[in-house]
Parts: structure tokens; sequence; C-alpha cells
């Protein structure tokens, strides 16, 4: 691509346009919009990994759920073919975490949960069992029983923000159409712009801000100009 499609392309893409609308607009073939919107799809992947932004802390809750990503097999019945999603969001901010993971167990979750939040935070969560260790991997641990309500009547605890993003998340995948190929690159869109959603420059401003970051120019590159 010349540098006004990839200009074009990119910014369509931010803009949440469809890949086919990107197509038509940049005049550009199938295969190079697919292979353009992998790229776009692994800055925001690298700048989870650079950015290194952790929730929680001392006096901040963190709601926490796993949710399983897929279709019903044939369509039918409730067993969903897809992969398991842990994730986490930090209340009264845009943060969050999301990650692939192989199964439900406590040393996977515990794992996971130490890369992203903060210990000494307040995690709240549902009464899977995985999570009956998390007071001693000092977490301050609230946990609401939902099936017999929403929000617990004692502690106040509930986990309605993860839940509502798993919702939103969910539509996402929806309308890609992608479940099982490429989670990985999906989540760390999401994760990407709903972090960079708010603030005092354009999404479409921050999104080439952090292809720079991710790939720099090169030094030669520089003189030339």
């Amino acid at each position: 691509m010349d540098l006004s499609k990839v200009l074009l392309a990119t910014a369509m893409w931010v803009k949440g346009c469809t890949d086919s609308f990107i197509m038509e607009e940049a005049d550009i073939a199938r295969q190079t919009a697919t292979d353009w919107i992998s790229f776009c799809r692994e800055v925001c992947a690298c700048m989870l990994v650079n950015e290194s932004v952790t929730l929680g802390w001392q006096g901040k809750i963190v709601e926490i759920d796993e949710s399983k990503f897929g279709k019903r097999k044939y369509n039918k019945g409730k067993r969903v073919e897809g992969a398991w999603v842990f994730g986490g969001v930090e209340r009264d901010s845009n943060k969050c975490f999301m990650a692939v993971v192989p199964d439900r167990t406590s040393e996977t979750l515990i794992s996971v949960l130490k890369e992203w939040v903060l210990q000494g935070s307040t995690v709240m969560s549902d009464c899977w069992k995985a999570y009956d260790c998390l007071s001693s991997e000092a977490f301050v641990h609230l946990a609401v029983n939902h099936s017999l309500t929403f929000k617990d009547p004692d502690t106040g605890a509930h986990t309605n923000s993860i839940e509502g993003t798993w919702g939103i998340c969910k539509l996402y995948f929806r309308e890609t159409r992608k479940v099982k190929d490429g989670t990985d690159g999906y989540l760390a869109e999401y994760i990407w712009r709903r972090c960079h959603r708010s603030g005092d420059k354009s999404i479409t401003r921050q999104f080439f801000e952090s292809i720079i970051k991710v790939h720099p120019l090169d030094k030669e590159i520089r003189k030339e100009q």
C-alpha cells in the first residue's frame, strides 16, 4: 500500500469500520486489508506489554470473573465451543485485563491475577472455588453468591462491571465472527480501545502514536528526514 492508503485504512479501522468497508474505501485487496488489520492488532498487543498497566491498590476495587468465548454447538443447547477468558476491571477507571486461559484452576487464575492486579487490592468475585485462596494471597477478597443474589447484602460485593464488560466484548466478537482464531489479538484490541477511549487526544492520534512507540523510526531514516 502507498502511504495514503495506509493512513486511510488505519484511520477507518480505529474508527471501527468493517473490513469490507475498509477494502472498498481504501481500494485494497481482501488479503491486504486482513494483513494490515492484523498488524494493527499486533500493535495493540505490544502496547499492553510496553505500558504494563496494573490494576488496583489499597482502597481500589477490582472485579474478576471468567467467561467462555464461543458459540453453542450446532447453535443448540448450553454447551459452548470456544476459549475460556479470565479478566478483571478496576472500578471508576477504564483499566482492565483479559487473558485466554487453558483452564479455570486456582493455580492458573491466581497466577494471571498476580500479573495484572497489585496485592493489597480489594478483589470481588463470584463463589467459584478457585478464588477461595485469594485472602491468603494478600488480597482483600469479597464474594457474592450468584445463586442467591446479584449483590451481597452484607458486604455490598457484586461483579456487575465485569459481567457488563463481557457482554460488550462478546458483542464485538460476534460482529467480527471470530471466536477461536486470533482471540488474543481481538482481546488486546478491545483492551487498547477501552484504555484509550478518553483523553485530550483523539483515539486515532493515540493509535498512530502507539505505532510509533512499537515501531520507532530507524536512525538512518531519521537522518534522511
